[in-house]
């Protein structure tokens, strides 16, 4: 039987994801003229022109905030502001300032003990890569052209008046799919996947890796890249039960939607706004719950897989590719805190996407993908960003929310409450997603001895421990978390 085995960086990790576009642009930069203002809203194909020199200038913020990791989405050259649309794998976008740009975010990353995920888009390229475009120009007389799967001719790359007849992602003519099945194809990915773990990087973020289905791609992809670097860190985009790929010979960890649904549903209660819960995404944050059935679907999570993965597992609350949940949650901040209070103490990596930290608000995308204003920040909550911090202070003193085992204490019609313990490191966590204070009773027998006080590491409260339990009054809409004093 194979013995399954996560980074250990991982289970120490708060990941921050960045969008390059639209987190910071440097006037180190010369940019062409034609960008849309950085305060703008944003647009489907509109540039903003955030850089990966505008990321440098403000680590001193994400350090601040405590992240250890950062996960951008897509890097490479690209004629799309997400670059989704990989024209050349091994170089940085010239907008982002190139390689050079990434050696330098590379090195300054580090520098600060910060690890570098990139996301990979290995499914599908564009229009303008290199060897769909020798398609394009030679039709079938091109060199490659069992690199990609054409139907038919001529190709309508362009012409919205035919279906595409080539096979492409979603049948989306603009994004080609690579014809994985071809070997030479193959080992093209495998080999960019090397290079870029060999240039310092220290994990893979996959897109749609479910659409790639040639036999023994994925295990050969994990036996490449852990011989380079065994720690590497491998996260598929799955949105779904993903047990098939997390048995210890493809990935890592996925992206846990299946923890973002609940724990949105319950935390918003009846501030979820309906409009914005309900997309075409493959998640559903609708309608709200009580804190029985919570339980029963974040619990039914946490044992999906071994342990050992469920660790390593990246948390999130939303992306670039969800509405952001303070915006699901119409506007509601205690929404988002109660939200962030169980990101940071659940088992798994916790992962922050750039500007909730500030409470910043956007529909789906491209509203969800808007800028953070660093010349002005009126308009930060900066009481949500004392909030993040506190809770990843919390969750980095506290090896118990990294390592520690789980036990639910209580839940109930709006409370729910649970242990994290790792030896003598111990923590009660206890929520009311309800607009009333709520008392509660925790048997904590088997964590405390009599006597013991607990004292709030976050929010408000006191405990003594009487014949083995607590009595708690959590007020509506807080939480509080509980350690031995």
């Amino acid at each position: 039987m194979l013995t399954i085995k996560t980074p250990d960086w991982v289970k120490d990790a708060v990941f921050y994801q960045i969008f390059p576009d639209r987190f910071a642009k440097s006037a180190r930069l010369v940019k062409p003229t034609n960008l849309e203002p950085w305060d703008s809203p944003p647009t489907w194909q509109g540039y903003k022109g955030g850089d990966l020199y505008g990321v440098i200038e403000h680590l001193d913020h994400i350090q601040d905030l405590g992240i250890n990791a950062v996960y951008f989405t897509p890097i490479f050259q690209s004629a799309c502001n997400h670059r989704y649309h990989t024209h050349d794998y091994y170089q940085v976008d010239p907008l982002l300032g190139g390689n050079p740009a990434f050696y330098a975010l590379r090195d300054a990353l580090h520098a600060r003990g910060i690890k570098l995920v990139l996301d990979g888009v290995f499914n599908h390229a564009s229009r303008g890569n290199f060897y769909f475009n020798d398609i394009l120009e030679n039709g079938p007389h091109s060199a490659w052209l069992d690199w990609f799967i054409v139907e038919d001719w001529p190709l309508t790359a362009y012409s919205g008046e035919r279906p595409a007849n080539y096979v492409a992602w979603v049948g989306n003519r603009a994004l080609p799919k690579w014809n994985t099945d071809n070997p030479q194809v193959r080992e093209y990915i495998m080999r960019v996947a090397e290079h870029w773990l060999r240039e310092g990087i220290d994990g893979w973020r996959l897109d749609v890796p479910f659409n790639i289905t040639s036999p023994g791609f994925w295990n050969e992809f994990r036996q490449r890249v852990k011989a380079i670097n065994p720690e590497a860190y491998i996260v598929g985009e799955v949105w779904w039960d993903s047990t098939n790929y997390l048995q210890g010979d493809q990935f890592d960890a996925v992206m846990n939607y299946l923890f973002t649904e609940p724990v949105i549903q319950f935390c918003g209660q009846n501030h979820l706004d309906r409009a914005h819960a309900i997309s075409t995404k493959s998640y559903d944050p609708y309608p709200a719950i009580d804190g029985v059935h919570f339980a029963t679907k974040i619990e039914k999570q946490l044992y999906r897989y071994e342990w050992e993965i469920t660790r390593a597992q990246l948390n999130l609350l939303d992306s670039h590719d969800t509405a952001r949940l303070l915006t699901i949650c119409g506007g509601d901040a205690d929404s988002l805190k109660l939200a962030t209070l169980l990101l940071m103490t659940f088992p798994g990596a916790p992962s922050v996407y750039y500007g909730d930290e500030i409470a910043l608000p956007g529909a789906d995308d491209p509203d969800c993908r808007r800028t953070i204003n660093w010349d002005d920040r009126s308009s930060w909550d900066l009481d949500m960003l004392k909030t993040y911090k506190q809770l990843i202070v919390l969750r980095h003193a506290h090896p118990a929310t990294r390592h520690g085992s789980y036990q639910r204490l209580h839940a109930g019609q709006t409370t729910y409450a649970f242990a994290r313990v790792h030896g003598d490191d111990k923590l009660a966590v206890a929520m009311n997603v309800g607009e009333k204070a709520q008392k509660i009773e925790l048997d904590v027998s088997g964590l405390y001895a009599d006597g013991t006080v607990l004292s709030a590491a976050y929010g408000k409260g006191k405990a003594t421990v009487e014949g083995g339990r607590i009595t708690l009054n959590v007020p509506g809409r807080e939480g509080i978390v509980l350690t031995a004093t």
